[in-house]
C-alpha cells in the first residue's frame, strides 16, 4: 500500500489497446474488418485486462491513406459500418468498463471533402481560405516537402484556379487553414459532436504539423533528407500553443476527457510544452523517437534503447506524462523490429517486449496482435503492397535510378503494411478473419500463432500478456513509481527499478538471443518474482543468469 502523494489519473492508469479497424474482423464478408467485428469481439477485448480502445479512423473516406484522408467527418465509412454500429459500439464498450479514444485527423482533409471541393471552385468561394493556396502568378512557391507524393513535392497546380494547394502527405490530403479561425472552430464543433456521443479520449494525427508560416519562407537546403528535420521545419508552428489552448478551453475543458498528439515536435522542451499540465493544452506527449530507433535495416544496439528511454523518462520524471509503445499503424511488428522473429525466440521476446511496455512508467499502448506476438508477412514484391507510403516512394526510388533491391529489402522490415495483416483468430482459412480474401494477406503463420491456440496454452504470449497487464494494474508503483537505470553500460540486459514509497520492483529484460548475467548484489537467494517468461530463473552468488530474451520482474 501506498502513501505517496501522486496526481492519480484514469488516463494515466490506463492500458490502451489500439485496433486497426480494417484488419480486427468482417463480419459483412468482403475482406475488410468492420465495426460489427469489434463489437463481436468486445468480450476478448475485455478478457485482455485493457481499460481503454483506440481506433484508427473509421469516418467517411476515398480511402486514399486507409482513412487517413476524411471526406466526411460526421459520418461513418460505409465499409466499417454505420452510425448506430458505432452507437452500439461505443455502448458495448462502457458497459465492460472500457473507455473509448477517437482518431481525430485535422491537420488535413479529403480532396473529396466538400470544403475543398468548393475551396478549389473559384478564388473568392467562402471556403477558398479553408485550406492553403498560393496564386501563380507570385511564381512557384518555395518547396515544401510531402511525406507520400511520390515526387515529394508538397505543392500541387490545381488549373481550376491557376494556383497551387499544399499537402504535406498526398496530394489527396490537402492541408487546412488552421489560421482561419472558422476552420478551428469547424474542427471544435466536430470534436464536440463525437463528445456529446461518448467518446472518451482524441488522438490527434500529425497536430504537430497544423500551424504553418503562411509566408512560406524558404527552408534550408536538404532540409528534406531526414524525418527528424523536416519535423523541425514544418512542425510546431507559430501558432500551434495558441490553437492548442483554445481547443482546451472550447473542448477538453468540458468534458471528461484526455487528449494526446501525435508527435510532439522535435525536442524534450516541444513535447513539455505541449502537455505539462500547466500549460493548458494536451495531456499526454506521444513521441516518435522510440519508434524511429528502427528506420533501417541496420537495427538499432540495446544502448540506442536505453538512452532513448532513459532520456524521455527523466524529462518527464516530474513534470508531464508520456505515452509507452513500441508499435502502430505506422510501423512493422514490434517482434521484427526490437525482438527476434526467429522460430526460437519470437514467442520469448514477444513476451519480454510486452513486458517492458507494461513496466515503463506512462501510459502503455499495445497494438493488436502484439499480444499474441504477431509477426511481419514477408512482403518481397511491389505488387503486395497497398500502403500509399510503399507504393509512391517506390515509384520515387525508380524514377531517381536507385537500389530498387535495397528498398524491398528495407520495406520487409519496415513497412506499414507487415503491421496491418488482419488479426489472426484460429487456425482456419483467412485465420477466422474473413471468410472472404482479405484486403491484405493473412501472416502464413496464422494456424500456430492465433488467439485460439493461445488462450488454451497458459504459457502462451497472450496469457503472459493477460498477467503482467493485471500486475501492472495491481501495483501502482509500475504507473507512477520514479524509474532508475541499473548498469546503463551492460550490453544485452536492460535492467531498472520501479519505486514508489516503500514499494520497489526491479526490472530485468535480455535483449539477447544469448545467455547473459548481472550482478546484483542486494538480490536475496529467493526473491519474490512476479512474473517471469520462462519457467526458471538462475541465481548464484550476486548475479542473475537470464536466458535468450528472458524477462523477469522482483518483488524488492
Amino acid at each position: 500500500m501506498t502513501n505517496s502523494k501522486i496526481h492519480r489519473n484514469w488516463w494515466k492508469e490506463a492500458v490502451i489497446y489500439q485496433i486497426y479497424p480494417r484488419s480486427f474482423k468482417d463480419t459483412s464478408n468482403n475482406g475488410i474488418g468492420d465495426i460489427k467485428g469489434i463489437i463481436e469481439k468486445l468480450d476478448y477485448i475485455k478478457s485482455l485486462g485493457v481499460t481503454m480502445v483506440w481506433l484508427n479512423p473509421i469516418y467517411e473516406s476515398p480511402n486514399d491513406d486507409n482513412g487517413y484522408d476524411i471526406s466526411d467527418y460526421r459520418a461513418i465509412m460505409k465499409e466499417f459500418g454505420t452510425m448506430a454500429e458505432f452507437d452500439e459500439l461505443l455502448t458495448g464498450l462502457h458497459k465492460r468498463g472500457l473507455k473509448f479514444v477517437m482518431d481525430v485527423v485535422v491537420n488535413h482533409s479529403s480532396d473529396e471533402h466538400k470544403w475543398f471541393q468548393e475551396s478549389r471552385k473559384s478564388r473568392d468561394n467562402k471556403y477558398r481560405d479553408y485550406y492553403h493556396w498560393w496564386p501563380a502568378e507570385k511564381g512557384k512557391p518555395n518547396y515544401r516537402w510531402s511525406f507520400f507524393d511520390e515526387k515529394s513535392e508538397a505543392w500541387k497546380y490545381d488549373a481550376q484556379t491557376d494556383a497551387y494547394y499544399l499537402h504535406y502527405f498526398s496530394q489527396k490530403q490537402p492541408d487546412l487553414n488552421w489560421e482561419n479561425p472558422k476552420v478551428r472552430q469547424e474542427v471544435y464543433d466536430i470534436m464536440k459532436f463525437w463528445a456529446d456521443k461518448g467518446v472518451d479520449g482524441f488522438r490527434l494525427d500529425a497536430f504537430q504539423f497544423v500551424s504553418k508560416d503562411i509566408a512560406f519562407p524558404p527552408l534550408p537546403k536538404g532540409y528534406e533528407e531526414n524525418v527528424p528535420s523536416v519535423i523541425k521545419h514544418h512542425g510546431m508552428g507559430p501558432h500551434l500553443h495558441t490553437y492548442l489552448k483554445e481547443m482546451n478551453e472550447e473542448v477538453l475543458n468540458k468534458y471528461d476527457v484526455f487528449a494526446v498528439s501525435e508527435g510532439v515536435g522535435s525536442s524534450l522542451e516541444d513535447a513539455h510544452d505541449i502537455v505539462d499540465e500547466d500549460r493548458n493544452e494536451l495531456q499526454m506527449a506521444y513521441h516518435f523517437e522510440s519508434t524511429d530507433l528502427v528506420s533501417s535495416i541496420e537495427k538499432c544496439t540495446l544502448a540506442d534503447i536505453k538512452e532513448c528511454f532513459t532520456k524521455w523518462d527523466t524529462s518527464f520524471d516530474k513534470k508531464g506524462w508520456l505515452s509507452i509503445y513500441l508499435s502502430n499503424h505506422d510501423q512493422a511488428r514490434m517482434v521484427n523490429r526490437f525482438g527476434n522473429a526467429k522460430p526460437a525466440f519470437k514467442e520469448v521476446s514477444a513476451k519480454m517486449l510486452n513486458t517492458f511496455i507494461l513496466s515503463m512508467k506512462g501510459t502503455p499502448y499495445t497494438y493488436y496482435g502484439d499480444e499474441l506476438g504477431m509477426t511481419n508477412n514477408g512482403f518481397t514484391k511491389i505488387e503486395e503492397y497497398q500502403d500509399i507510403a510503399a507504393v509512391n516512394g517506390y515509384k520515387s526510388i525508380e524514377a531517381k535510378g536507385g537500389d530498387l533491391n535495397l528498398y524491398l529489402k528495407t520495406m520487409n522490415l519496415l513497412s506499414r503494411d507487415n503491421g496491418r495483416t488482419p488479426m489472426q483468430w484460429d487456425a482456419s482459412e483467412n485465420s477466422g478473419f474473413s471468410v472472404k480474401r482479405p484486403w491484405l494477406p493473412v501472416n502464413k503463420n496464422y494456424k500456430t500463432v492465433n488467439v485460439a491456440n493461445q488462450e488454451k496454452d497458459i504459457n502462451s504470449v497472450l496469457n503472459h500478456f493477460k498477467k503482467m497487464v493485471l500486475i501492472r494494474k495491481e501495483n501502482l508503483v509500475l504507473v507512477y513509481g520514479k524509474y532508475t537505470l541499473i548498469q546503463k553500460e551492460h550490453l544485452t540486459i536492460y535492467a531498472y527499478t520501479r519505486v514508489l514509497d516503500e514499494e520497489k520492483m526491479l526490472v530485468l529484460l535480455n535483449f539477447s538471443e544469448e545467455k547473459s548475467s548481472i550482478s546484483i548484489p542486494y538480490l536475496s537467494k529467493n526473491p519474490k518474482v512476479l512474473i517471469n517468461n520462462y519457467n526458471r530463473l538462475t541465481i548464484t552468488k550476486n548475479s542473475i543468469e537470464l536466458a535468450p530474451y528472458q524477462a523477469v520482474i522482483i518483488k524488492l
